[in-house]
């Protein structure tokens, strides 16, 4: 993707290729002891002994990757105004240190308004090397409509 697209350019069900991330531990500790402190996330030991037998990463920082990977891979091929929502989050397995996650995003529905935006919805995924989902969620974006050419 060389040209930068507009809302006009997209077609529903459009599927993206985001590119891979590995989170490593040095990774997965940093981000969580900034910003979601808890033992699992932060204490390898405590972790050993919890629900997930051993430290996971943050469902936030499982979120940053896939917007770092949107960003780079799609994003910044769009002439996109701003982010709208998201909902429809799952984690769906944990993230461990030294997975290596793909990301995805599929084009759902595009809505074009007379404002010279159109509201993309889209579903993006994370997954792990075996293929498993491990991140889902379904964002809004505002991107902006193709310029009417100057008339003269």
């Amino acid at each position: 993707m060389s040209t930068v697209k507009y809302a006009e350019d997209l077609t529903v069900g459009d599927v993206v290729e985001l590119g891979e991330h590995t989170v490593t531990e040095a990774e997965l500790l940093d981000f969580a002891g900034t910003w979601d402190p808890q033992d699992f996330h932060v204490d390898a030991e405590a972790a050993a002994k919890g629900a997930f037998g051993g430290l996971i990463a943050s469902g936030l920082h499982s979120m940053s990757v896939l917007q770092r990977l949107s960003a780079l891979g799609w994003y910044r091929h769009l002439s996109v105004i701003c982010g709208r929502g998201v909902r429809d989050v799952r984690f769906w397995r944990p993230v461990r240190p030294d997975d290596t996650l793909t990301g995805t995003i599929r084009v759902d529905e595009i809505v074009l308004d007379d404002h010279g935006r159109g509201l993309v919805t889209t579903t993006s995924e994370l997954r792990d090397a075996g293929g498993n989902v491990m991140l889902h969620a379904v964002m809004d974006l505002y991107v902006r409509r193709r310029p009417e050419p100057a008339i003269g």
